[in-house]
Order: C-alpha cells, then structure tokens, then sequence
C-alpha cells in the first residue's frame, strides 16, 4: 500500500484539504471496501488510499480525468504541457474554453477533454467549476498567462495509486453508487453542503444543482447504509437542518476557517462530522 503523499488535481468547490486532518481521526480502524459517491477532487481519497475503492460523481468531464490517469497518465502530461506551451491571454483563454465546452457537448471523453479540463482550471477565475443551465462551463478567466498547470510528479502518483489499488470509477446518481454497500464498508459522503443562507447557495458545478430533496434521500441513503452494518461518514455545515436530518447519530462539530470575509466574525464557520459508529 503506497503512503505517498498526493495532493488533488484539480481546485474543488468544497474540498477537503483543511479538514482532512480532523476526517482522518475518525477513519475507522477496520473496514472491507471504501466508497466516495461525491469524489469531487478527491483529498480524502487520497490521503486514505484505501486498497478497494468505488468513487463517484455526477460531473462526467471530472471522473474522465480520473479515467485518463488510470490508463495513460504520460498522454494526458503530454498533453497538458503543450497546452502549457502557449501564452496565454483573454483570447486564448476563451477559445480553450470554447474548445472544452464542443468536448462537452459532444460526449467526447479523451485525454484532450481531461487535459483541458486540468488547464481551465488552473486558467479560470479562484479555480471555479461552474456550468450553466446547458451544462457548458462559463467562468472567466484568471489573468494567468504563462506557468505550469501540473505537478507532473503528483499525477504519476495519483495514477500509480488508481492503477495498484482496485479502484471502481463509476460515474451517477449517489444512489446507484452505493447498490453493493454491504456490512463492513466503509462509505464518506461529502455533498454539496446545505448552504448557511440564502446567498451561500452554491450547487452550480452540474446543471442540475443538489436540491433539498436531494439532502433527504441522501439521508434517507445514510439509514439504509446504517441499518447494512455499513461505517459512514459524512461531512456538512453546522446548520439546523442538517442536525434534524440526521438526528440520532453522531454529531460533532468543527470550527473551520472560511475565505476572507469583510465581517472578521464570519471568518470562522461550523462544519460537522457525523458517523454512525
């Protein structure tokens, strides 16, 4: 089992990194198979390295760059690095992007739409992944004209990892994902969050958004899993709905530094970890 440290390819609207510390500590001491249903950009996973793995999402351009890593990391470096080889400037920067968004259109999941993908991100405006109604990216640009887009180093790892472990990639509803969940796996949910207001609601990273439905089945999901014999955790804000949708299970809070805000006291927020065992 590899220990490398590897870090997330991508920037990702709630990533885990800084509470990645505090998940570890509560990682159970034995488990069979490990399950992510929202992988998003991955930091649990790749701190965990857990040796039989299913992950998921429902963004299909992001579980492609997990699949290009998987089968031929050395094309998608090469790749990136000619997109690295060009100045960039607003132009170039929204001709990329309309050429990821015909990848998108057209279904076409290859290591050019991968690379792209790795390339905007690191060109957009804060590293954003936003889509519109069509589910074509629209962020602007960063103003970044020239550097490297990857640590070439780290994608070697992280596909060593996906290639060595038995790592699933299924891409889907979060549902679907955990059908063979069976007693003594292993399952983390990090969702969209359930915003702390009104203006916080930030759900645009598919079309289709993550409905408070979506927050009811997804605990609906968490008490079938339970009733399994399956571990869970999951990760959330520290709002009331979030302690009444999962009443009876353990709930611990988390002080958690937020981007800067021009109100100091809203600079530190409360997230939860909450588990069933």
């Amino acid at each position: 089992m590899t220990t490398v440290k590897m870090n997330p390819f991508v920037k990702w609207a709630g990533g885990k990194k800084q509470l990645l510390p505090r998940l570890m500590e509560h990682v159970p001491e034995h488990y069979d198979r490990y399950y992510e249903p929202f992988i998003g950009g991955g930091a649990f996973l790749l701190d965990l390295q857990p040796q039989i793995a299913t992950i998921n999402d429902v963004n299909e351009q992001l579980l492609n760059v997990y699949i290009q890593l998987q089968t031929d990391v050395e094309a998608l470096i090469a790749m990136i690095n000619e997109l690295d080889s060009v100045e960039c400037d607003k132009e170039h920067y929204m001709n990329m992007r309309e050429r990821y968004n015909k990848k998108i259109s057209s279904g076409e999941l290859d290591t050019e739409c991968a690379a792209l993908m790795i390339w905007i991100n690191k060109h957009c405006f804060n590293g954003l992944y936003r889509v519109n109604g069509k589910g074509l990216f629209n962020v602007p640009y960063n103003n970044k004209a020239t550097g490297s887009s990857i640590d070439e180093d780290n994608l070697r790892t992280i596909a060593h990892f996906l290639m060595t472990s038995d790592t699933t990639i299924l891409h889907g509803d979060f549902e679907s994902a955990c059908e063979t969940v069976r007693s003594g796996d292993f399952v983390y949910f990090d969702s969209p969050y359930v915003p702390v207001s009104e203006t916080a609601n930030f759900t645009d990273y598919t079309k289709d958004g993550f409905s408070y439905e979506d927050h009811k089945r997804l605990a609906s999901l968490f008490r079938e899993l339970d009733k399994r014999g399956a571990m869970i955790m999951l990760s959330n804000h520290n709002v009331p709905l979030v302690h009444e949708l999962y009443e009876g299970f353990q709930i611990e809070e988390i002080s958690v530094r937020r981007a800067i805000n021009s109100d100091a006291s809203k600079r530190v927020g409360k997230e939860v970890i909450i588990t069933n065992y």
